[in-house]
């Protein structure tokens, strides 16, 4: 008996030692393996366990149970973090003191398959690594700028990190850099469009003031009524814009495409009369209709067309037709005016966007025409587009969905 309890007891310390072994270096299987034996030999031998070894045996089943437990947990706490590294959108990769990545999500291990542009990035991120040190600077930020196609701006920034290692995000800023060029654009043009005819109109009302001549009197109160008209103009266009930008969805109704047609027609009429061009309007079909909202859809046809009279010389026509195509219609207004550069066709629905600066001028507008229609095509679920040759005109093409969603009142 007293070998058999010897031997239990050089087991039992086996098995424990081997436990505290198994719980610094994470063998949890090999120890619940040990104890598991421990507790076969003390059965099948039907030995009586003192108390005292039997605490043992429970501390080490506790033991094993807990660290289970935090490995578990660990290991949860892990994937999460994992999750969310993989879905950062920057490229994030952890570099040693060496200069080998140890870790990187999904968009790092895309920059590191050194595929197009990502060997110049790579490139700008290892001349960046040795200046960033605990010593030196423990963060510098860089950037670099691929011409494409397509065009990508990319921003670098590395951090050192306590133990030595470094962490390198690249984002992609190139939808950023393209809204700061429009903003900066934008209160350009605003400012522009806005100064101009009121530095005139402040001017010609000087001029009023010291005059006493019936005739020109006249002739400058006209010339400052048309430069008021314009201010409105611009602030109602901006406004409108605005609205379509921002404004919550309203109930749709069934749109008659011919209506629409008719009403912008005769707005513009008008017009085209002025510069000696004709408006042909070839006759939809009346059953066709889009879902959505009227004032929107007229307002965008009405500027398509009164584009395409402004930029069309004196005995031009300009074509508005309507036809069903595929679950949509499909709104084309036709010119034969001056076209537009294959280099502008990208840009000519941005606001303020002008092909030819100095005839725009001449023709007036704001430059927001084109830009409120494509709002209007994105509040219908539809799209818009433009076909041109320089010299020989354009062709602008509203598509809208015949079953649309809500759209902007």
């Amino acid at each position: 008996m007293r070998s058999v309890l010897g031997w239990l007891m050089v087991l039992a310390v086996v098995a424990v030692s081997a436990v505290a072994v198994g719980v610094v270096i994470g063998a949890t299987r090999y120890r619940r393996r040990l104890v598991a034996e421990l507790s076969e030999v003390i059965g099948r031998r039907g030995v009586r366990v003192p108390a005292r070894l039997h605490d043992q045996v429970q501390l080490i089943n506790r033991l094993a149970t807990e660290a289970d437990e935090r490995t578990a947990a660990a290991r949860a706490t892990e994937e999460r973090l994992r999750g969310v590294l993989e879905g950062f959108p920057p490229a994030v990769l952890l570099v040693d003191p060496a200069g080998e990545v140890r870790e990187a999500n999904r968009e790092g291990e895309r920059l590191l398959s050194g595929r197009h542009g990502d060997v110049l990035v790579m490139d700008a991120v290892r001349s960046l690594l040795p200046t960033v040190g605990a010593a030196s600077d423990p963060h510098v930020s860089g950037h670099v700028d691929l011409a494409g196609p397509p065009r990508r701006n990319l921003a670098i920034d590395i951090r050192y990190l306590a133990d030595g290692d470094r962490l390198v995000i690249v984002e992609d800023i190139t939808e950023r850099r393209r809204l700061e060029e429009v903003r900066r654009d934008f209160v350009a043009n605003i400012s522009h469009e806005l100064k101009t005819p009121i530095g005139a109109i402040a001017l010609l009302a000087e001029t009023m003031c010291d005059e006493d001549d019936p005739a020109l009197l006249g002739r400058l109160s006209d010339r400052v009524h048309r430069e008021a008209l314009r201010v409105g103009s611009t602030i109602d266009d901006l406004l409108l814009l605005s609205r379509l930008e921002s404004a919550a969805p309203s109930p749709v109704q069934q749109v008659p495409v011919s209506s629409v047609i008719g009403e912008a027609v005769d707005r513009v009429r008008t017009a085209a009369d002025a510069r000696g061009v004709t408006l042909r309007v070839e006759q939809a079909d009346a059953s066709l209709t889009v879902p959505g909202d009227r004032g929107q859809c007229v307002s965008a046809v009405c500027n398509l067309l009164d584009n395409a009279v402004k930029y069309s010389d004196g005995g031009a026509v300009v074509t508005v037709r309507a036809a069903a195509s595929d679950g949509s219609v499909v709104i084309d207004v036709v010119d034969t005016g001056i076209g537009i550069p294959a280099r502008d066709l990208e840009r000519v629905f941005e606001r303020f966007y002008r092909v030819d600066r100095a005839r725009s001028r001449s023709t007036g507008g704001t430059g927001l025409g084109l830009a409120i229609v494509r709002h209007v095509a994105h509040n219908h679920g539809g799209t818009v587009a433009v076909s041109s040759r320089e010299g020989e005109g354009s062709t602008f093409s509203l598509c809208l969905p015949v079953a649309g969603p809500s759209v902007s009142a």
